[in-house]
Formats: C-alpha cells, sequence, structure tokens
C-alpha cells in the first residue's frame, strides 16, 4: 500500500527534519509538528520549494501534554480529510537526550527525557491508533535507537531506557494488530548527526551525516518491517553481539 499521508513529530530538526525532506521529494504530503513552529515553517517554505505540489499542515505540539497530542493528532486528520485524503502513517520520532548520570544533580533533565521520550511516546501512539483502528488501516513507525538493547552510563542512561520502553511497547502493539491491517515498525538509528549528537562532545563510532542517515530511515520505512536496523552495516552485527559486551565495552558506545 502507497503511503501518501505522513505525520511527522519532533520535525523541527534533526532525523525529523531530514526524514519529511525526503518524503517531501517523493510527493508526499505532510503534517508536520514540533515545538518549535518557527523552525517548522522555514522548513515547509523549504519542502514547497522542493515540490510545489505537495500539502504540509504544521502544528506546534509539546509530546509532553497528552491532551494536546490528541487535539492535534485529530486536527491533522481533519486537514487530510479535508483535502479528501486518510493520514496513512505516524511517525513517532520526537525526542530528546538531557540528562546525566543518576544521582548528580540532574534529575529534573533525566525526567524531562523520560517523559518526552517515553510517556510522550504512549501519547503519541494512543492518539495514532485511534485514528488508525477507526479507519481500520495505517502504518505506526516509532524511532527508538541501538541504544534499546543495553544499558548505557552517564547522560545515556534514561535516554536508554527510554528507548527500550519504546522498543517493548512497539512490539507490545504489533502483536495486538497480528492480521490487521495496520502496521507497526520499530527503527533502530545507529548514530546519525543530529542536534543531540552533537552536544555529546567526541563524535560516537560509525557516525554518517544526517542527510544519507535520513534517505536510509525513509527506504527503511517505506519497506514497513517489523524492526530495522539504520544503516544495515555495522549496528545490526553490533546488535548480535550487544548481550555479550562487557561493561567496559560498553562504555564505548
Amino acid at each position: 500500500m502507497t503511503r501518501k499521508n505522513i505525520l511527522i513529530t519532533g520535525a523541527s530538526s534533526g532525523l525529523g527534519k531530514g526524514m519529511a525532506i525526503e518524503f517531501a521529494k517523493q510527493g508526499c504530503n505532510l503534517a508536520l509538528c514540533a515545538r518549535r513552529v518557527e523552525k517548522l515553517e522555514l522548513l515547509k517554505k523549504e519542502l514547497q520549494e522542493l515540490n510545489p505540489n505537495i500539502h504540509v499542515f504544521l502544528r506546534a505540539l509539546d509530546v509532553t501534554k497528552q491532551e494536546d497530542v490528541f487535539k492535534v493528532f485529530k486536527a491533522f486528520e481533519v486537514d487530510f480529510k479535508n483535502s479528501r485524503e486518510t493520514l496513512d502513517r505516524v511517525i513517532i520520532n520526537a525526542g530528546m537526550g538531557k540528562g546525566a548520570s543518576l544521582g548528580k544533580g540532574y534529575a529534573k533533565q533525566n525526567m524531562q527525557t523520560a517523559m518526552t521520550n517515553f510517556c510522550g511516546a504512549i501519547s503519541q501512539m494512543e492518539a495514532a491508533m485511534e485514528i488508525f483502528r477507526e479507519q481500520n488501516h495505517g502504518h505506526l513507525v516509532l524511532i527508538s535507537s541501538m541504544s534499546a538493547f543495553r544499558g548505557y552510563p552517564r547522560a545515556m542512561t534514561v535516554y536508554a531506557a527510554t528507548k527500550a520502553g519504546v522498543k517493548s511497547l512497539a512490539e507490545g502493539l504489533r502483536v495486538d494488530v497480528l492480521h490487521k491491517p495496520i502496521k507497526v515498525s520499530t527503527i533502530f538509528p545507529g548514530y546519525i548527526e543530529s542536534e543531540m549528537t552533537d552536544s555529546v562532545g567526541k563524535p560516537p563510532p560509525f557516525m554518517i551525516a544526517l542527510d544519507k542517515g535520513s534517505k536510509l530511515l525513509v527506504k527503511s520505512i517505506n519497506k514497513e518491517k517489523a524492526k530495522t536496523f539504520v544503516p544495515y552495516w555495522p549496528w545490526y552485527f553490533i546488535k548480535l553481539i550487544m548481550p555479550f559486551m562487557p561493561l567496559k565495552m560498553l562504555r564505548k558506545f
């Protein structure tokens, strides 16, 4: 099934922006939301210059506010209905990586990451699935992380835990909609350049450029597989050995 109408959260920068550009090139209509509306406005102009034939809808959204998530998703559904279309795909991408080692005075930042990445994901899944169940079709995509497969130290501790939670949520939902015309995909990106990776300091291993990563993400999403590692090399093979990595080695990732 061709997915023409796509909602992306956290679309103002990084992977969300990169995916929006790639989908626009493919002629997809886009519903984009993020906290920073001014960046969305600039992105909309860029997308319509790339492809003047697509519709681009924008709304401000803080995914930690559950009531707002439902309002925004429903409003986007109406936007597409007014264009005689349906919402075909929702990409849950909004996230953050604030924080530090537990017990070092960064409890507020760690909780912000947990609320955005995990609780926010639940709200987005609830809102998307209400729409998909009612129309009896749709593709839900959750952007997790390679960090979902092990615990990580320092600033990654809470972030990795939230991405493991997203991984579990997606799998549980996938079981729930088995044999129904609703698909659920989990994407596990490795290190792709973004505002989040820019704040790390020393570049992590196997980093790829944002434009290349965005192309690979969109290619993987369009295949609608249950689980995908992006890029496949080397992350699929790293995933195979991650359960056996000693803690000293995990510090390097």
